[in-house]
């Protein structure tokens, strides 16, 4: 049976339970556990559990068991102030757990991320099911001429047809010879009772990046916060910031006061260098200044240029 509909059936009884707890609990948050958002093609975010939300940060702010201040702006106002001012302490005593299915060279990426647990699904002990990632043609490009890890102009309609499709008879062949490999099919039946089984931790190394795995992601928010800054911002490869985007609207939703802050002071804000912040100085008070006099190298002159619109 294909581990997809075990997990919808799995989802839905959880889905139906209510239980009674004494814990504050976040109404965005509850009103959504355990449904899955889509991302990519196949892809999903997924809430499972959750510690905590913005009362929690004041509480660990003040050390107190109280709900805050009777005034709810007087809480917005801490908690910004604590991330205006990098106090992350408080943000760490939150935590979420996300479910999340995405291609493997997209979790290879989100691996880099250290400072969350992690448990991925395991294709030692089960078979990976038949789907992979095919990038949309609005997707598709050349290499970039100025960033080697980013994408330049599309691709024409016709070359991009040619790729899909390449990309396509790849998964699809490769899965061919998985399963061969591992003389199964999905649900673990016998294909062939003359030919032997390849173990499954080695018949999985003919699967492309492409296929999709899954894993369970449980991290504190301000590590969550950090994540997002970077995977939610422009210049991050589309595959994964598609994940972050979806994990933004959870944020909002989770600690609405937190996530205002953090639009605020990190995903819309800017940090500027001690020569960035003398150059800032003069142009408020109408001085003329020309890179070579900033003290700036030639890329962060053009990030700053760009940050403040000066580059007309």
């Amino acid at each position: 049976m294909a581990q997809s509909y075990i997990q919808e059936k799995e989802i839905h009884d959880l889905q139906t339970q209510v239980e009674q707890t004494r814990r504050e609990i976040s109404p965005g948050l509850e009103e959504i556990l355990y449904q899955d958002f889509p991302v990519l093609d196949h892809g999903f975010v997924r809430v499972i559990d959750y510690m905590g939300n913005d009362n929690a940060i004041v509480q660990a702010a003040r050390v107190s068991y109280g709900k805050g201040t009777k005034k709810r702006t007087e809480d917005r106002g801490l908690i910004h102030y604590l991330l205006r001012h990098s106090h992350t302490t408080p943000f760490e005593m939150c935590e979420i757990k996300f479910h999340i299915k995405l291609p493997f060279f997209v979790a290879r990426q989100w691996i880099r991320h250290r400072t969350a647990n992690v448990n991925e699904y395991s294709a030692r002990y089960s078979i990976l099911d038949k789907e992979f990632y095919i990038p949309s043609p609005d997707h598709l490009a050349v290499q970039s001429s100025t960033n080697r890890q980013g994408r330049g102009e599309k691709l024409s309609p016709e070359y991009s047809r040619y790729v899909i499709d390449l990309l396509t008879k790849d998964a699809e062949q490769v899965y061919a010879h998985y399963e061969e490999l591992l003389n199964e099919d999905i649900e673990g039946n016998l294909i062939d009772s003359n030919k032997e089984c390849l173990t499954r931790e080695l018949a999985r190394t003919n699967l492309s990046l492409n296929f999709y795995t899954q894993m369970y992601w449980k991290i504190d928010l301000h590590n969550l916060m950090h994540f997002l800054a970077l995977r939610a911002d422009p210049h991050a490869q589309y595959e994964i910031r598609v994940y972050a985007e979806v994990m933004l609207n959870l944020l909002e939703r989770w600690v609405p006061f937190t996530y205002e802050a953090f639009l605020q002071y990190r995903k819309e804000g800017a940090r500027f260098s001690k020569n960035g912040l003398d150059t800032i100085k003069k142009l408020l008070k109408g001085q003329e200044v020309r890179k070579e006099e900033s003290g700036m190298s030639k890329r962060e002159w053009q990030e700053f240029t760009e940050v403040l619109d000066l580059t007309s």
